[in-house]
């Protein structure tokens, strides 16, 4: 079929785009490498279409489609996007993505190379030629274009060249492409999906996620956007959650179940229900671990796939009609909750997990959390922490929202005002600063290690101005008036006593007993949450001797760090693309175990997990670098050179230059 009679079907709704496919990722070096093929007239492949009645299929898009058969875009979507948004001007209307990607290409008459329209570099260069002009106006405006190249007497010997090069670009519209089309009764979308997976094998394929979402939206065409919706939500409580993660909480509400396969033979009026029940389910827990805890925003909130598992308990209680929970109940939730994060529960095989702990939640009745705490235990073992525990450091530590916790749930106070940090007292989102004890140019100078600067039982949390006041003073310095202005101050944040800690030649005997400090308060902590019931905190049998704690390479080492990803990051966001996770947690794929701590990563890539996973690395030892790239992560050292990145391969935003 000729390209302009394609074009031509998109229009009058006789080609889409099928629910399950992701959205547009070209950037105008593949466009431009596109059109480059097509004006040589070198192969560009096939198209895959799926041949199926417009009455059940399922579109991308707000456009109607045409009655009869319909053809899903399989494979070819984002050639045929790019042509399309070439041609016509505008993208077509199952559209999702940067349409910068494909606007303003201009073709060289005289080269024969195409380029994206850049004013400085291309003047008042009569041979650079509109794509988009020309191919709207056809043949009949063919004559226009001659024409302003006539009036420019300079070109007069080569007009003859021009104008057949115009024609020959104005002839990829009548190129014809072989469509290879997927019919058949037998056709489920299912066996459409797997497909659509073997052809695009060379890619990222299709998640369980992705096709549960895709099943849900041939029943519920608005799913999609109501589950944004929920998660645009969040994201202005400062939560920031992806469609997978929502899409679990809503199938263990509905199935009980953590694998997707189980939503797709429910109703849309089921799936609309659950997704109600699981959206005020995860409003309360999301409410109970920041009053309780204090844990009260999305840099602090760690073991997220918890969640699900609580939802999945909120609403076996509502649905048997057991009222609201009591002081001990709630408490004993939030204290699994804890404890599954900070052993990192669901760091591995998520779904595993997931579904070992649904299963231990039976129908939600009395006993149903101590099943769940049980099976905890008999994984972990005994629940108590203990100083090593802490070893870790940087604010991605896995212990470091544990040391957050202790500040807003428990006594601690600011040194500078002298109130107290809890959560309730200074508001939810009320942001706290990290702040570190011994401060980091007093430590680099006498050249400490970056691990030991940043070491967790270096940080505390303090109001901005107690921060800003402190500086970069020494504790032997500060310490004394802080104690003498606010007795007892120190010790709310678990300070060794003895003076002679607060030297800075002392620096790691005061991390040993600071550690030691810390975690006896969180076995408190703990304990406190259990209501006396702390069978929970020890060990069934001999427990397994404590293995020397490895080494966790990487992570974000100070505030002003910290302060640039966010930044970086909301630039991102502000580019259409995908927010990546602060402080992502590598962890080994089989054991779950840590093994470093990456500043600012896109797992998935910032197209939607189609391409690269990437990573920003700032001021990294080379040990971190490695690890990320074995991991499959292409790594940026620098937020510029990371910018220029997006901006170039990702957008192709040309330099005006």
């Amino acid at each position: 079929m000729k390209i302009s009679d394609i074009l031509n079907h998109i229009d009058n709704g006789h080609m889409a785009l099928p629910e399950f496919q992701r959205g547009y990722v070209w950037n105008r070096d593949q466009v431009r490498g596109l059109f480059d093929s097509l004006y040589r007239r070198h192969p560009v492949g096939s198209l895959l279409v799926w041949a199926t009645d417009a009455r059940t299929a399922t579109h991308r898009g707000d456009g109607a489609i045409a009655p009869g058969i319909v053809k899903l875009l399989l494979d070819g979507q984002q050639r045929m996007t790019s042509l399309y948004g070439v041609a016509r001007g505008k993208p077509p209307r199952f559209f999702d993505g940067n349409p910068h990607a494909f606007t303003a290409l201009r073709f060289h008459l005289e080269r024969e190379t195409f380029a994206f329209h850049q004013p400085v570099k291309m003047g008042d260069d009569p041979l650079w030629i509109d794509v988009t002009e020309l191919m709207q106006t056809g043949s009949a405006g063919l004559g226009t274009f001659i024409a302003r190249l006539a009036d420019r007497p300079e070109l007069a010997a080569r007009l003859g060249d021009y104008v057949g090069r115009l024609g020959h670009l104005l002839g990829i519209l009548e190129i014809d492409l072989h469509i290879e089309e997927v019919t058949g009764a037998d056709k489920s979308l299912d066996v459409v999906v797997d497909i659509f997976n073997r052809v695009n094998s060379g890619g990222t394929k299709l998640s369980k996620g992705d096709l549960a979402l895709a099943k849900i939206c041939a029943d519920w065409p608005d799913g999609r956007e109501a589950l944004k919706a929920e998660l645009w939500r969040w994201e202005q409580d400062g939560y920031h959650f992806n469609l997978d993660w929502l899409l679990r909480s809503v199938n263990t509400v509905l199935t009980g179940e953590a694998k997707f396969q189980h939503l797709h033979e429910k109703s849309a009026q089921e799936v609309q229900d659950a997704l109600r029940r699981a959206s005020r389910h995860i409003d309360s827990s999301l409410n109970l671990i920041a009053g309780r805890l204090g844990l009260d925003h999305d840099q602090v909130l760690f073991g997220r796939f918890a969640v699900p598992v609580m939802v999945r308990y909120l609403d076996l209680r509502e649905s048997a009609g057991r009222g609201a929970m009591d002081e001990q109940e709630r408490d004993k939730l939030l204290f699994w909750y804890v404890q599954a994060a900070m052993w990192g529960r669901f760091s591995g095989s998520t779904e595993t997990y997931i579904d070992k702990d649904l299963e231990a939640l039976g129908d939600g009745d009395a006993a149903a959390l101590d099943r769940l705490l049980e099976q905890l235990r008999l994984w972990q073992g005994a629940l108590q922490v203990e100083p090593g525990h802490f070893t870790g450091w940087s604010v991605g530590a896995r212990f470091y929202p544990v040391l957050y916790l202790l500040t807003r749930m428990g006594e601690a106070r600011d040194w500078g005002t002298g109130l107290a940090l809890k959560a309730h007292l200074l508001g939810r989102m009320n942001r706290l600063e990290v702040h570190h004890i011994f401060p980091k140019a007093q430590l680099y100078k006498r050249a400490y290690r970056k691990p030991e600067v940043n070491a967790l039982a270096n940080f505390c949390f303090l109001t901005k101005d107690t921060n800003l006041d402190i500086s970069d003073t020494l504790p032997e310095e500060y310490f004394p008036q802080v104690e003498a202005r606010h007795p007892g101050a120190l010790a709310s944040q678990w300070i060794p006593q003895d003076p002679a800690l607060w030297r800075i030649d002392r620096f790691r005997d005061f991390l040993e007993a600071r550690k030691t400090l810390i975690a006896a308060e969180l076995n408190r902590r703990m304990a406190e949450l259990l209501h006396g019931d702390d069978r929970w905190l020890h060990a069934t049998g001999p427990t397994a001797p404590t293995q020397p704690a490895t080494e966790i390479v990487g992570g974000i080492g100070s505030a002003e760090e910290e302060a640039e990803l966010q930044s970086l990051n909301d630039w991102v966001a502000g580019k259409g693309l995908p927010r990546g996770t602060l402080s992502f947690d590598l962890a080994d794929p089989d054991s779950g175990e840590q093994r470093a701590i990456l500043d600012l990563a896109w797992p998935g890539g910032l197209q939607e997990e189609l391409s690269q996973p990437v990573a920003v690395l700032l001021n990294e030892e080379t040990a971190t670098i490695a690890m990320a790239s074995q991991a499959g992560f292409r790594c940026f050292n620098d937020t510029d050179t990371f910018r220029r990145y997006i901006e170039t391969s990702i957008l192709a935003e040309p330099a005006d230059t």
